[in-house]
């Protein structure tokens, strides 16, 4: 029962063939069974779950059926605040933090009926793509124990690839829901910024860091997208539209679309067991009738520019935090950040309003951008961080990442989806990006692309 998407959950619900406590009680089996092994899940609250679950089931004994996820087990990242649930933000400074009030993407997800059962695994603040933390230890890759399940969000990405929830919530700056979902066999959004709205004390303006969903196919992201996106007015890059649009039929007629692929994004330098798995996916959009065409794509103004406004970010919302008690990658950002001048910022801004505007014109001629998620497959979860590629040593930890961080620059929604293993049997992603705000569109052309692939249903075979 644990497998099966999110949506078949929902129609068992509703159809009276399974109850909530049920549900949960299959999942809370798969959790203590499982979780121990890759660690995906921190902070359980079984007890305030089944009472959660007790109560969706009178509900739906009274015909009150409270929203597209009633019933549903899932769990949050430990960066999304929890009411009365611990949330550490996998920092020893908030080794005990308990807040008051619900991220608004968990209010969103409660609202609509989920059923939380705990928190997922991050690194300290969200601070790379590998889920490491002095507080819980690594989250390990379900297709191979000795692997990395990446970051930030590789809590959430196990625990949905181990069938321990059925739905997840996540974030992304720099890949943080697209980088775990590709190594774990998974599918993540990073939606365009403001389609789910999000509070911040401190950066309420900044745009490369935005929450999003994670699920199993693309039709369960669109599930959680119809829950969590529309407008808030504490969030105030909200955007408007309801989220009823991730509601409608998934189906896409590709015939003729227009696809651009890059499998390097200009040169960057990707492993080669990734490389041969993402090159398989251009066929597959031909065979379901688009027009493929391989780009030579320059986003290298990107990489200033991300590193400016990530810079700045990390000395803004961490730098009053005492720098000898958090982590080396959370302190490095932050002396990175206070070596930021105005002079850097104004430079960032121009490389990215031109880069904006080079990828207007772009997403006039092609409909859809695909490109590896990332460079390289799930690494050893002992490593830090990736150090080198194809024997290319790379300077610093976050440059590994590129291939994910430079979309996150573009203000486009961007999917992971499922494109296949390496010859050791891990998974990689492939990712589909669109034109700005055609969130709905990302999601309708990675369904087709799942459907006719398939990868997405092959499960770990341990744990």
């Amino acid at each position: 029962m644990f497998y099966l998407t999110a949506t078949e959950m929902i129609k068992l619900l509703r159809a009276g063939e399974v109850s909530a406590v049920e549900l949960l009680d299959a999942h809370l089996r798969r959790i203590e069974e499982v979780n121990p092994q890759v660690n995906a899940i921190v902070t359980l609250v079984a007890d305030r779950a089944r009472e959660e679950a007790r109560e969706a089931d009178r509900d739906l004994a009274r015909g009150h059926w409270r929203g597209p996820l009633h019933g549903l087990p899932v769990a949050h990242k430990d960066l999304a605040d929890t009411a009365g649930i611990r949330t550490t933000y996998g920092s020893p400074l908030f080794a005990d933090h308990v807040p008051v009030r619900d991220a608004p993407i968990v209010r969103r997800m409660r609202e609509a009926g989920a059923i939380t059962v705990g928190k997922t695994n991050t690194p300290e603040f969200g601070t790379g793509s590998h889920t490491v933390n002095e507080l819980f230890g690594a989250t390990r890759n379900p297709y191979d124990l000795s692997k990395s399940a990446g970051g930030s969000s590789g809590g959430a990405a196990a625990a949905l690839a181990t069938g321990m929830v059925a739905l997840a919530d996540g974030s992304d700056m720099g890949g943080s829901l697209r980088n775990p979902a590709s190594f774990c066999n998974v599918a993540g959004l990073r939606p365009t910024p403001g389609r789910v709205p999000s509070s911040s004390a401190t950066a309420a303006w900044f745009t490369l860091g935005v929450p999003g969903p994670m699920a199993r196919t693309a039709e369960d992201l669109a599930l959680l997208m119809s829950a969590v996106a529309g407008f808030d007015a504490a969030s105030p890059l909200s955007i408007t539209e309801s989220g009823a649009v991730f509601a409608e039929p998934l189906e896409l007629d590709v015939t003729g679309l227009r696809i651009a692929w890059s499998p390097d994004l200009g040169g960057l330098p990707v492993d080669a067991e990734t490389a041969k798995v993402t090159a398989q996916a251009p066929a597959v959009f031909e065979s379901l009738g688009a027009r493929v065409e391989r780009v030579d794509l320059d986003l290298s103004d990107a990489e200033d520019a991300f590193r400016i406004y990530r810079a700045w970010h990390y000395a803004s919302s961490f730098g009053d935090l005492p720098q000898d008690r958090v982590g080396e990658n959370v302190r490095w950002n932050v002396e990175r950040g206070r070596e930021v001048t105005g002079a850097d910022l104004a430079r960032a801004e121009r490389l990215r309003s031109g880069l904006y505007q080079r990828m207007d014109d772009f997403f006039r001629t092609y409909d859809f951008l695909i490109a590896p998620v990332s460079q390289v497959p799930p690494f050893p979860v002992d490593a830090p961080y990736v150090s080198e590629i194809n024997g290319q040593a790379l300077p610093d930890y976050l440059s590994w990442m590129r291939s994910a961080y430079w979309i996150s620059v573009l203000h486009a929604p961007a999917a992971s989806v499922p494109c296949g293993f390496t010859g050791d049997g891990l998974p990689v992603g492939v990712q589909i990006v669109g034109r700005p705000f055609a969130d709905m569109r990302v999601l309708r052309l990675a369904h087709a692309f799942e459907r006719a692939t398939g990868h997405g249903a092959r499960r770990p075979a341990r744990p």
